[in-house]
């Protein structure tokens, strides 16, 4: 019963840094725009970290047109497409007006295709995740194309896998489709705690490469499922919280040499042990001698 003192200790003390990391930049704005094609009314939404002016969508060339406007340099946009709307693969292109000078010498405007982190198709919608850099004004065009990198299922109901084009380790897909968001305090915290933490080291980096290669080979369908099951989406929410609060303890260590690294690292994966097998059996054992006794 000690053990399990000592763990909900730990767990009351960090509960608090885990969800009160700030997001930085990323905070969300949300957006919705109505689409009309041969009568029908078809929304865009979304949430961003910059304004969204507006959408139009070009019926014969079939492309939305968004018209952005930014006060920040890392830009990050998730929306949800009809598929009605478009189909098939898409392109999408970045047009960003010139805010210097130099700028405007060199161009008129800057196009730039870009290449989402996250996509991924069901029978409905497309979900996109998008990240692109500048501040000023900014014209992004989604049209349909071939994309690659996204594969289908058998060919049943031309559903669509999610497909993870891997930047710095990628997305954290289960923790994004149980908060609803990859702008959510949580996946922004294991965001960073990735990328600020893990991955400045060595050992780090090898750890995540391996950890990555079993996590994505599930972690898709788990997504999938959260997106289909709300009961099941807060049990993962639920679950997450031992793990976010254990991680939390690393933003008041200093993890700067391998040593550091592979000593917390190791003393995390032990507690998180602890806290997902070995507290509830001893709380089971604990439960049942109790009941015996009763007996």
């Amino acid at each position: 019963m000690k053990i399990v003192f000592i763990l909900f200790s730990i767990l009351i003390i960090s509960i608090s840094p885990a969800f009160g990391v700030p997001l930085a930049e990323k905070t969300g704005l949300k957006f919705s725009f109505p689409i009309s094609m041969d009568e029908e009314y078809f929304f865009i939404e979304g949430t961003a970290n910059f304004d969204v002016k507006r959408i139009d969508f070009d019926k014969t060339t079939k492309e939305l047109n968004l018209e952005i406007q930014s006060s920040l340099n890392d830009n990050l946009v998730e929306m949800i497409i009809p598929r009605n709307l478009l189909k098939g693969d898409l392109t999408f292109m970045i047009t960003s007006v010139p805010m210097t000078m130099n700028q405007i010498a060199e161009s008129s405007s800057m196009i730039s295709k870009v290449s989402p982190k996250i996509i991924h198709y069901d029978n409905e919608n497309i979900f996109i995740t998008l990240e692109f850099t500048g501040v000023g004004t900014h014209y992004l065009i989604i049209s349909e194309s071939r994309y690659e990198n996204v594969q289908p299922i058998d060919g049943i109901n031309d559903k669509m896998t999610e497909d993870t084009v891997e930047s710095n380790g990628g997305g954290c897909l289960i923790a994004t489709a149980a908060f609803g968001s990859e702008m959510a305090p949580q996946v922004q915290f294991l965001r960073e705690i990735r990328d600020g933490k893990v991955m400045v080291t060595q050992s780090g980096t090898a750890f995540m490469t391996g950890f990555n290669q079993f996590y994505y080979s599930f972690s898709p369908a788990v997504a999938d499922y959260e997106r289909d099951n709300p009961v099941f989406k807060e049990a993962v929410k639920l679950s997450l919280t031992p793990m976010l609060t254990s991680l939390a303890l690393l933003n008041y260590v200093d993890v700067d040499t391998e040593e550091q690294m592979l000593g917390w690292g190791v003393s995390l994966i032990l507690l998180n042990i602890g806290m997902y097998f070995a507290a509830p059996v001893i709380l089971i054992i604990s439960i049942r001698k109790l009941l015996s006794l009763r007996k």
